[in-house]
């Protein structure tokens, strides 16, 4: 189709309950209008040939945090803020790319996929991920592709990840007939951000974002994680997901990061192992003292931290799978409880006094406390930056207005999670 029979595409039935399943119904007509805007721009900077439509949303962890980088588990979801872009196979060896979000413009040429001396930016991501997928045995061609997204930057929501798993759908879907596992987006995200960023990633993000709805992932087996979708209707239980940002905090924080992993796999290596996925709660405390004494205190307390979280993922998947969504609710508040006590992920202490997360976190914990209903924790990294709360539905215009009062306005986000990872819309749409 080219683009104006794809825009009469948006108007016909399927396209209609494609976009309601992905936005919620109150959004179709706004998205609608978002989708041809994209194709519009692609008319006018690449032409009228054939196009194809893509999307790919960020992510919300819902459970799991800080585990994924000792093997763990981790519950995640995809959510309704996205990537959307317009795509078609050039016929040549260059990759030209418009991020209108960014304002950007580039040309990659496909004999020339060497990262930049800086490695640093989008154009090395794109060389990144073109160069995976020739690493892991797939074709890959020159193509046109215009691209807008609404995923909150900086936001631990994931947005540089919905980028790389939109691009990694158009090349399945313009030079590999579809073929490739959502797993192997992943990977090859994680390859791009790796290898062309120098940014020791996971894979968390990428496989939340291209796998789509809500997930668990248990990494212990790294290279080949066992991905799980959980068949569980957020809407029928009349809640939202509110991500607040709190305010980037001014210190570096790289030391406080880089600390989580490396404090954790401490304890493991008292035990001759490398990461807490292959030692037991037990053996710690059955070794206490000898493992405060070689791992130091707060190193214990993250293990515990791991060891405990691993099993609220478990908790909190059995109990969605069994529609126990107030046991679900009650392991978030948990999570969060563990993350700021035991992780101790919510403040940097090189700057005590900048508490952006736990003074978003005391507010909440409040309005909830009020209203006897709602859930709440750091989501993300954490140290700075931003807190989710699920909350019943008829609460959230109150909590936005309480919340933004306090924090600033446009900090609260209402977000859901949608059933689809990276797709090729027309592909869903016949």
């Amino acid at each position: 189709m080219n683009v104006e029979q794809t825009m009469e595409m948006l108007d016909g039935q399927e396209a209609e309950k494609l976009l309601e399943a992905l936005y919620g119904r109150a959004q179709v007509q706004e998205q609608k209008e978002r989708y041809r805007e994209v194709l519009k721009g692609y008319r006018d900077k690449f032409g009228d040939g054939e196009v194809k439509l893509f999307t790919s949303p960020g992510r919300t962890e819902i459970s799991g945090n800080h585990t994924d980088h000792n093997h763990g588990k981790v519950l995640a979801g995809s959510i309704n803020l996205d990537c959307v872009g317009a795509a078609a196979a050039n016929h040549s060896a260059k990759v030209r790319i418009v991020s209108v979000t960014f304002g950007q413009e580039f040309t990659v040429d496909l004999n020339n996929l060497a990262p930049s001396r800086r490695k640093a930016g989008t154009e090395d991501l794109v060389k990144g991920l073109l160069k995976g997928f020739q690493e892991s045995g797939y074709e890959v061609g020159g193509f046109d592709a215009y691209i807008t997204s609404n995923v909150i930057s900086a936001a631990g929501v994931s947005s540089s990840a919905s980028f790389e798993m939109l691009l990694c759908s158009m090349i399945n879907t313009l030079f590999n007939d579809g073929r490739m596992s959502t797993v192997a987006y992943a990977h090859i995200g994680k390859y791009a951000e790796n290898n062309y960023w120098d940014k020791a990633s996971g894979l968390l993000d990428q496989m939340a974002c291209a796998v789509g709805g809500l997930i668990t992932i248990d990494f212990m087996e790294p290279s080949d994680p066992k991905v799980e979708k959980i068949d569980f209707d957020f809407d029928s239980q009349n809640h939202s997901l509110i991500i607040v940002q709190t305010g980037r905090g001014h210190a570096d924080l790289s030391a406080d990061y880089s600390a989580v992993p490396a404090e954790m796999k401490k304890v493991a290596e008292y035990f001759g192992k490398e990461y807490c996925s292959e030692i037991t709660e037990k053996e710690v405390i059955d070794n206490l003292a000898k493992v405060r004494k070689y791992a130091g205190d707060r190193s214990v307390l993250r293990a515990l931290h791991f060891f405990e979280e691993n099993k609220r993922v478990e908790i909190m998947v059995k109990a969605l799978k069994e529609g126990r969504f107030d046991v679900f609710l009650e392991n978030i508040t948990a999570s969060g409880n563990s993350s700021w006590k035991w992780l101790q992920n919510c403040y940097t202490n090189s700057n005590y006094q900048e508490q952006g997360i736990t003074i978003a976190l005391a507010l909440t914990e409040l309005f909830i406390a009020d209203k006897g209903r709602g859930a709440c924790r750091v989501h993300g990294g954490g140290f700075a930056g931003v807190i989710m709360a699920m909350l019943p539905n008829d609460l959230v215009d109150e909590y936005v207005e309480y919340i933004e009062k306090a924090l600033g306005e446009g900090s609260a986000y209402r977000m859901r999670i949608r059933p689809y990872g990276a797709i090729c819309f027309n592909e869903l749409c016949r």
